[in-house]
């Protein structure tokens, strides 16, 4: 499916909106995230792979990252025309092993490990894709340090994101124990 639209922003993300319509043709009465491939302007040779987001009026989010905005030269504002299909080879879980050097941290560490088990799959493979990316031994000791600090309960930054701190997605689900009332008054 060919696609027009202007680069537009939430937050810090940009993405190009996909109209309700648009995402039916794509996949007909698709209401989670739905994987496609997709090329921008064809000034990429490379095909990208992302899972489109749901708004929750059936139209949907396709985000570009900095990587895809760097890669096809453009950024928001840009009217672009995108060619979408339907990742039909799509399979779930992580794209990336776990790296050793993780692996071993978490079986050390049990609250952590626990952190890390209650995590969507879509979080861990979020989460390994990145390690997967870091470069040198001091990177990977220093996230793997603010990642199991974080999936033990502890409050901080990791990825770009606050977690364990007020209401927020990344908020510990260890640290969710419901309170309970004392009723012997």
């Amino acid at each position: 499916m060919h696609l027009r639209s202007r680069i537009e922003i939430v937050g810090a993300n940009p993405f190009v909106l996909v109209s309700a319509g648009e995402a039916s043709r794509l996949k007909q009465d698709w209401r989670r995230s739905m994987p496609v491939t997709f090329r921008v302007d064809e000034r990429a040779d490379e095909t990208w792979r992302v899972n489109l987001m749901p708004v929750g009026d059936g139209s949907f989010r396709l985000y570009l990252n900095g990587e895809i905005r760097r890669a096809t030269e453009v950024g928001v504002g840009d009217v672009v025309t995108l060619d979408v299909e339907f990742d039909h080879g799509y399979r779930g879980g992580p794209l990336h092993p776990m790296p050793s050097w993780f692996g071993d941290e978490l079986d050390r560490n049990p609250p952590a490990r626990r952190g890390w088990e209650r995590l969507s799959p879509s979080r861990q493979k979020e989460i390994l894709r990145y390690f997967a990316r870091l470069k040198s031994a001091e990177a990977r000791r220093r996230n793997a340090q603010r990642a199991l600090d974080v999936l033990a309960g502890g409050s901080g930054r990791f990825m770009g994101r606050s977690w364990n701190e007020g209401d927020g997605e990344e908020r510990a689900r260890s640290k969710r124990t419901p309170r309970r009332r004392d009723r012997s008054k």
